[in-house]
């Protein structure tokens, strides 16, 4: 195991550990990264001597913070597609993730974002401390949640999904939990114990037994709490509709959510609020993924993923200039145009 490397491999026992390993860049993936996951999941799944994989990350700051957004933006303005093929692989990871025979324990320890979220929520073995924030940000820099987070949020108790995925609003352990983003909430400093405990297993149901040996009641969240307004304000129909239910609510935290719209990209909004309510009547991931990955492919070729990368990554100014950079101005078919079939390029996920 060379320890520069962006991705580590070892076995403790049965169990297969993966190590995100890009610490300072908060172990943001890399198309690098995709494939090297890919191919020890691939190996994995068909080796009897490894019974679970483990997936963690280098550092004391998270997991992963997401994909490699600054590669993304310099790719996009030279006028390259290499983020495309990223992502074909990266869907295709995710995709492999949920299907992958053998237990997936994903320690959610710290920053989870993003890809984050595609290289965890996925598994069977969910695992998050009071440390852990949990977040698909993606309208913040004029994207659309990804890595079949549509999948996951529109699965979220009532409109709980749709306030984060608007949003991007990072939750906590419990939260997490009640979002159908997480399994288990264990104490950051039962962690060790967990890891020693695991690399014990023999079996998918001692891993069970170990994570629950570990697993506590997580603190109290936030959101088990908002649900009334958070259900009454996101069930509107459109976006515009959203705001001014959350402004006209009369409640601080419903008018922070309305400010925070404000800010963000009028066309991941509107694109965002369309992918997760069309991803409630598709059948399974794979389906999402193909969804999502048409979006993200019209969403590089636009302007305000380049632009809110610019604001918040590179210059960090804070002051994006959205195009349109009104709700008013974006139309149905605008919004339509983001789902329409890539023709040969599709990913495929779902085919028949």
């Amino acid at each position: 195991m060379n320890d520069d490397e962006p991705v580590l491999l070892h076995t403790e026992g049965r169990v297969l550990h993966i190590t995100l390993n890009r610490p300072r860049a908060l172990n943001a993936l890399t198309h690098t990264m995709v494939r090297h996951i890919d191919e020890a999941l691939v190996g994995a799944a068909g080796d009897e001597a490894v019974t679970a994989v483990v997936v963690t990350g280098s550092g004391d700051r998270g997991l992963c913070a997401g994909g490699d957004i600054r590669s993304i933006y310099e790719d996009a303005r030279a006028g390259r597609r290499a983020s495309v093929d990223f992502w074909r692989d990266e869907y295709r990871l995710n995709a492999r993730i949920a299907r992958f025979p053998k237990p997936y324990v994903a320690l959610m320890d710290g920053i989870v974002m993003g890809g984050g979220v595609g290289v965890s929520a996925h598994g069977d073995v969910r695992v998050v401390t009071e440390r852990s924030r949990v977040a698909m940000p993606e309208t913040g820099i004029g994207f659309v949640p990804d890595v079949g987070g549509t999948y996951l949020l529109a699965r979220a108790p009532g409109e709980l999904g749709t306030h984060l995925a608007l949003t991007g609003h990072a939750v906590g352990a419990a939260d997490a939990v009640l979002c159908g983003l997480a399994d288990h909430f264990v104490p950051s400093h039962s962690l060790s114990g967990l890891m020693e405990a695991l690399s014990r297993c023999t079996s998918s149901a001692e891993v069970t037994d170990a994570v629950q040996r570990y697993a506590a009641e997580a603190p109290e969240g936030e959101l088990a709490s908002q649900r009334e307004w958070i259900d009454d304000c996101y069930s509107a129909g459109t976006v515009e509709e959203i705001i001014d239910q959350l402004t006209d609510s009369g409640l601080p935290a419903a008018k922070e959510a309305a400010a925070t719209l404000h800010t963000v990209s009028p066309t991941a909004l509107k694109v965002t609020l369309a992918a997760v309510r069309r991803v409630k009547h598709l059948n399974s991931l794979e389906a999402a993924l193909d969804q999502e990955f048409r979006v993200s492919c019209r969403a590089f070729a636009g302007s305000d993923l380049v632009e809110g990368v610019r604001a918040r990554i590179v210059d960090k100014d804070r002051d994006p200039r959205w195009s349109p950079a009104a709700l008013g101005d974006i139309a149905e078919d605008d919004v339509a145009g983001y789902f329409e079939s890539l023709g040969d390029e599709e990913l495929g996920l779902s085919a028949p």
